[in-house]
């Protein structure tokens, strides 16, 4: 504190202003510090710290061009006196009050130069006189029940100078918020915005400001008590003679309808979705794409093939059909199938067919709940909450989502677990026809793996075998794979495409198959020939067919090692991957499609290839490698990549990873054959 109660600047001696009436206050220096206060200008305006810039004792002042006033008067030395001017602070007998002064501001030379203010309080004056003038009376009227209006209508009433930044204190602000004065003042008030709300709106209100037009928007506030609301925000310019002089706008907490309008938009939307599509697996993912990201930032969704017919204690398999993501986060693959053991979170979950939700440190999941991919991905993904949904469909639970939020925003609570459980029961009806159809799919793919043959176990060598059906039809189709050992003790790999998705397509692929078998075994002839004669056969037993196949045959080579023959006839070249991750395509033995009987007569070439220690020689069909509107050689190179990548896990795992990670259309068959040599 500075003390100047002493006679040191010509002769002024502030305490012989003790006693006086009038508020009496000196500042002095170019930082215009309050060096001293009488006792009836605390009495009015409260304890203020002596030796701090008057700006600063007095942060609680609206009208802040006062200050300006005192730069004018110690810089030119004239003096300033003001009659009736407003004055809006905390007042200690009132709280926050407007009242009118009439005071002078006169320069006090000296050593350091200072300013004497002399103020007289003539609030009551000017009421009087406001009463008595009869209009300004009715005009008070009318803006006191302009204000009750508001204060009804709006939890928030604030008002701001023309360029934006609040010039008063808002109650209804600082009691809904937290937010005192100073750090609503300015542009302050937008660090109470939600952080995802902030850029946008302050962008609108600019905009507002530019046009002076009424401002209407919506944003989230954060709550004095925590978390955020919704309120919608009404705004407009206040003009004088033409000129905009301030903005009068208010905040109405419109929490509850918007969850209502966001719960008849999404039950619309879930509606049109099922509505739209047959397929059990679109639907469900067209239903994630509903929650994403309009309720949660990341979704998957599984069927449960086996849940009924599972004996206690047995695992629960699951298959993924479906994931979302919000932009900016990692998307899991849609198709997988997992295990969970009989005790874990999951499958208890299932069993009840309750929902269970549950709210974590961000980026800290539990760890027994969720499969390891999902809970990797959630730590990831830095989510704060997740929800595990048992879909009842028909009395039996038919499959589970899995909804999570990330990062700031608000964790999922018991409104959402409500609105995603209305969702799927809404579509109730459209999933229990999709259910059905899924049914029949599942029978006709079991029809199909009936008509497949299992690997056989060849010493030394290792096959595995896999196929997918189209989820875009329950039909069986035509892709086929075969592999058998030959008396003279070599392996034999074939995979084929008939032509079509339906019976005819199957009946086509299990003629091909029978007849390939039987030529190979009648005749030591190479791969070559033998789909030549497999063209020719075709032309009398199936005139109107056609189709691919690869045909690979691994015998010794004479030193001790395995040696590959094969051929292609209109079909992806086969894959050869080494033990250290390269994988090339096997492109010299390619050969016109089967079934084109104008070139029957053409001789069709066989290739040879050796079979390095720890190699894998993988054939397949084209729809693990196509994609509508792309080249098939893009599809070929991402399978190479992919294919090198899992080069040294077990084969069947490498089989599983390429069905996972390739981005397959899931608009055909899908078949795939994989002949491993064991490494050195």
């Amino acid at each position: 504190m500075v003390d100047d109660r002493q006679d040191g600047d010509g002769g002024l001696a502030p305490e012989a202003f003790d006693a006086a009436p009038v508020t009496i206050a000196v500042i002095r220096g170019p930082e215009q510090r309050l060096a001293y206060t009488n006792h009836a200008f605390r009495a009015t305006f409260g304890e203020r710290p002596l030796g701090e810039p008057v700006r600063h004792a007095f942060r609680d002042l609206v009208q802040r061009g006062y200050f300006d006033l005192l730069d004018r008067v110690l810089a030119g030395g004239e003096p300033v006196t003001l009659t009736e001017a407003p004055v809006s602070l905390f007042f200690p007998d009132t709280g926050y009050e407007q009242r009118f002064f009439s005071f002078s501001l006169t320069r006090v030379p000296g050593n350091e130069p200072a300013v004497l203010s002399v103020g007289v309080d003539v609030t009551g004056l000017v009421e009087a006189a406001r009463r008595d003038g009869g209009p300004d009376e009715e005009q008070r009227r009318l803006l006191r029940r302009f204000q009750s209006l508001i204060r009804v209508s709006a939890e928030i009433v604030w008002v701001t100078n023309p360029a934006g930044e609040p010039v008063e204190p808002s109650p209804g602000w600082e009691r809904v918020t937290g937010q005192d004065w100073e750090g609503f003042r300015g542009k302050g008030w937008q660090q109470a915005l939600h952080p995802e709300d902030r850029e946008d709106a302050a962008r609108s209100w600019e905009r507002a400001l530019a046009l002076a037009r009424p401002w209407r928007y919506v944003y989230r506030l954060q709550m004095a008590a925590g978390g955020y609301r919704h309120f919608r925000v009404n705004a407009a310019p206040v003009y004088e003679n033409g000129v905009v002089v301030e903005w009068v706008g208010t905040c109405t907490d419109i929490e509850q309808q918007w969850r209502r309008e966001r719960r008849r938009r999404l039950l619309d939307r879930a509606a049109a979705a099922t509505a739209e599509r047959t397929g059990l697996r679109e639907m469900l993912g067209a239903l994630a794409d509903v929650l994403v990201p309009a309720l949660a930032d990341g979704c998957g969704v599984h069927l449960l093939p086996d849940f009924v017919d599972r004996p206690d204690g047995a695992p629960l398999l699951t298959e993924r059909v479906a994931t979302a993501a919000r932009p900016g986060l990692p998307r899991q693959p849609p198709f997988g199938r997992e295990w969970y053991p009989a005790d874990s979170g999951f499958t208890r979950t299932v069993q009840r067919g309750r929902p269970l939700h549950h709210t974590f440190p961000p980026g800290e999941p539990p760890a027994d709940m969720l499969p390891e991919g999902t809970t990797q991905w959630l730590a990831a993904s830095v989510a704060n909450s997740v929800v595990v949904m048992p879909v009842t469909v028909d009395g039996t639970v038919a499959a589970v989502v899995t909804a999570a939020v990330c990062g700031e925003r608000e964790p999922l609570g018991r409104d959402d677990v409500d609105l995603m459980r209305q969702m799927f029961d809404h579509a109730h009806d459209a999933l229990s026809s999709a259910i059905e159809y899924h049914r029949t799919q599942r029978v006709a793919l079991a029809l199909q793996h009936s008509l497949l043959a299992e690997p056989p176990g060849v010493p030394g060598l290792e096959i595995v075998a896999r196929y997918r059906a189209s989820p875009a039809t329950a039909e069986v189709g035509g892709d086929w794979y075969d592999s058998f050992v030959l008396p003279d003790g070599a392996a034999v790999l074939a995979i084929g495409d008939a032509t079509g998705h339906d019976l005819a397509a199957t009946v086509a692929m299990s003629q091909l198959r029978n007849i390939l078998r039987s030529l190979i075994v009648d005749r030591q002839e190479s791969p070559g020939h033998i789909l030549r004669r497999l063209n020719i056969a075709m032309e009398t037993l199936i005139p109107d067919g056609s189709a691919t196949c690869a045909l690979a045959r691994v015998a010794e080579d004479g030193t001790g090692g395995p040696r590959l023959d094969y051929a292609v006839a209109g079909h992806p070249p086969p894959v050869l991957v080494g033990a250290d991750g390269t994988a090339r395509l096997l492109e010299d033995a390619a050969n016109p499609l089967l079934g084109l009987g104008l070139l029957f007569d053409e001789p069709y070439h066989s290739a040879q290839a050796a079979l390095p220690p720890g190699c894998t020689l993988l054939l397949y069909t084209d729809g693990l490698v196509e994609q509508p509107g792309e080249h098939l050689d893009k599809g070929l190179e991402r399978l190479c990549e992919q294919a090198g990548r899992f080069a040294r896990r077990p084969l069947a795992a490498f089989c599983d990873g390429l069905l996972t990670h390739l981005p397959t259309a899931g608009i055909d068959d899908l078949a795939m054959i994989a002949l491993r040599v064991p490494p050195a």
